[in-house]
């Protein structure tokens, strides 16, 4: 059988068009018949994305109409964990190659489709609408009208004593103004190409002094005492003092910024300032509050009525001033209003 398959593996190179290359990859190109999905270089070498997406997207492609595509789906199919299916599938939804869509049915239901676009750069573009064939423009049954063919100049009859006026070639119609459908969608992620906002600068003490530069200075020369790989040259060490002084000036104790700085160091920390940096400026405490700010938190926040207690009646009511209940004050203008109604009848 070993025999065989070699025999048959060196025809198939034999039959290779052209030398064939000392090293790298041999292509036997087989012509397939039946079962078989076209698959763009876009995809099978994508730049950007992992080679488990590359196979699940291959996958996704091969599989027919309706099938489910989810998570616990694919890994039923595949012999890859949930964690790396859902991975691969973040990816591809990334780079607009699967995409998710929500619609409504007749019946007022409203469902999530999940769409797979094998080549999601063409959907950006617009699309023409295609030409109707010859045959189709005519309706069936109907025959074309014979061409008319103008007269040449010499066969046409002269009147005497005009001069000859040649008949003005037909305008043919203009056709409507078509405008470019709208694209299907737009990705929300942005393209790896697309430009990266700029990083935002170091924080700077809004008063610097030559205490808190010092104060900087020192902490950062110390750092590697407590994490060595935090080891940092001179032009580091000036160029990450501000930064620290803001910390400083904000009220943030060393301790405090020394754990903020180093815990969690990534397994292989190359460039140890560049880390410093980031994390001087993403996780920069806020100021300290002001005297008036804090006078603001110190207020009641909630008007609370206090209770008092009825002249009438001595049940308790909440009012902002003494006087009488509500029942009370009921009653006596009840009381007030019949001895007037007696005053008048009398």
């Amino acid at each position: 059988m070993d025999t065989q398959q070699n025999t048959a593996l060196r025809r198939a190179l034999a039959e290779v068009p052209g030398p064939l290359p000392t090293s790298g990859v041999i292509h036997i190109a087989i012509p397939h018949t039946d079962r078989f999905t076209v698959v763009g270089n876009h995809l099978a070498q994508h730049p950007d994305l992992s080679c488990t997406a590359v196979g699940i997207a291959v996958r996704i492609q091969s599989l027919p109409q309706g099938i489910e595509i989810g998570i616990k789906a694919l890994a039923a199919r595949c012999r890859e964990g949930e964690k790396r299916i859902a991975a691969a599938l973040r990816e591809l939804e990334a780079f607009g190659y699967l995409q998710r869509v929500r619609d409504r049915l007749p019946s007022g239901r409203v469902i999530t489709r999940t769409v797979f676009c094998n080549q999601p750069t063409a959907l950006l573009r617009p699309r023409r609408p295609a030409a109707a064939p010859p045959h189709a423009q005519a309706p069936a049954g109907a025959q074309a009208a014979p061409e008319r063919v103008p007269a040449p100049a010499a066969a046409r009859p002269e009147t005497p004593g005009q001069p000859e006026t040649l008949a003005a070639p037909p305008v043919p119609p203009t056709p409507p103004a078509v405008s470019p459908p709208a694209p299907l969608f737009v990705p929300l992620v942005p393209a790896p190409t697309a430009p990266k906002p700029p990083p935002r600068p170091l924080p700077h003490p809004s008063e610097p002094t030559p205490e808190l530069d010092r104060a900087a200075t020192a902490f950062l020369i110390d750092l590697c005492r407590h994490a060595p790989q935090f080891t940092l040259s001179e032009t580091d060490v000036r160029r990450l003092a501000p930064g620290v002084a803001a910390w400083l000036e904000r009220g943030a104790r060393p301790d405090t910024i020394r754990h903020a700085l180093t815990d969690d160091p990534p397994n292989l920390l190359k460039h140890p300032a560049k880390l410093l940096k980031y994390r001087l400026t993403e996780l920069l405490p806020p100021p300290p509050p002001g005297i008036h700010d804090l006078a603001a938190l110190a207020r009641p926040r909630i008007t609370v009525t206090p209770f008092q207690t009825c002249d009438g009646c001595d049940r308790a009511f909440r009012s902002p001033t003494p006087g009488h209940c509500r029942d009370c004050r009921e009653h006596r203008e009840h009381r007030e209003h019949r001895s007037e109604a007696t005053r008048t009848a009398a």
